[in-house]
C-alpha cells in the first residue's frame, strides 16, 4: 500500500514538474506562437491541404496522445481519460479544470492545442 501511495505521489510530482518545465523544443515553439503551434495532423491527412493542422480532439484522444501535450504527463493523461469515462465527454476544453492537477495556467498553455468535439 505504501508503494502505491509513493508511486501516486511521484507521478503527481512528475506532472507538476513537466507542467513548469516543458522540453526545449516545445518551450521554444510555445514562446513564439502558443496558440498556432501544431499539435496533431488529422486522421485523413492525405485529404487535408499541406501544412494544415487541427487541434487534438479531447473526447477521442488516448492517454498516450494526451501525454504528448506540453505539461501533461502519463498520470495526468490517465486522470483525463478516467474523468471522461466516468462523467462522459467534455463539452468544452475549459471543463478540464474539473480534473485534479489542471489549473488555469496549464489550461492556458493547452489553448489552441485541444478541441472538445461532440461524439
Amino acid at each position: 500500500m505504501l508503494l502505491v501511495a509513493l508511486l501516486y505521489l511521484g507521478g503527481g510530482a512528475w506532472d507538476l514538474w513537466r507542467a513548469h518545465h516543458p522540453p526545449p523544443e516545445l518551450r521554444d515553439a510555445s514562446v513564439a506562437t502558443p496558440s498556432a503551434a501544431p499539435v496533431r495532423a488529422p486522421a485523413n491527412a492525405g485529404t487535408a491541404p499541406a501544412g494544415s493542422f487541427h487541434p487534438l480532439q479531447l473526447n477521442r484522444a488516448s492517454a498516450g496522445e494526451l501525454d504528448a501535450l506540453p505539461g501533461i504527463g502519463p498520470v495526468l493523461a490517465h486522470r483525463i481519460v478516467e474523468h471522461r469515462q466516468r462523467y462522459g465527454p467534455f463539452r468544452s476544453v475549459a471543463e478540464l479544470r474539473a480534473v485534479r492537477g489542471i489549473g488555469p495556467s496549464l489550461l492556458s498553455r493547452l489553448e489552441g492545442r485541444l478541441a472538445a468535439d461532440s461524439l
